[in-house]
């Protein structure tokens, strides 16, 4: 069973992405806080990292380049899920290293279609 990494500062976005993932046989691991996921990253191992863009402390595009910067962590799959739908957004997610954008509102069917693409 594969192991997936939610991190978003949204307890209801978090609560939205882990039913959808469960739901769809995955093992889910969730933070609120991108330097929580760093650590979490490194010592629980996930298969993917869904990721939010805008939080406190660290945003998502700078966990996402941290993780592939990070040689315990640069082959792990990153998807951002973010509101920030403007291409110039897609663009600077693709050039931090994401697999995959998926933008909100997302419906289930993109949601999980992402994330076994990135697997």
């Amino acid at each position: 069973m594969k192991t997936v990494l939610v991190v978003d500062d949204s307890p209801a976005e978090l609560k939205l992405m882990c039913l959808y993932l469960k739901e769809a046989g995955y093992l889910v691991v969730s933070t609120d806080d991108a330097k929580d996921a760093l650590s979490k990253a490194e010592t629980q191992k996930p298969d993917l990292v869904i990721t939010d863009v805008v939080m406190p402390g660290m945003s998502g595009f700078e966990l996402c380049r941290s993780l592939k910067k990070n040689e315990a962590t640069q082959q792990l799959p990153v998807i951002i899920c973010t509101t920030k739908n403007q291409d110039l957004d897609k663009l600077w997610g693709k050039k931090q290293g994401a697999d995959e954008y998926v933008t909100k509102p997302y419906t289930r069917e993109d949601f999980i279609k992402a994330v076994k693409s990135a697997i």
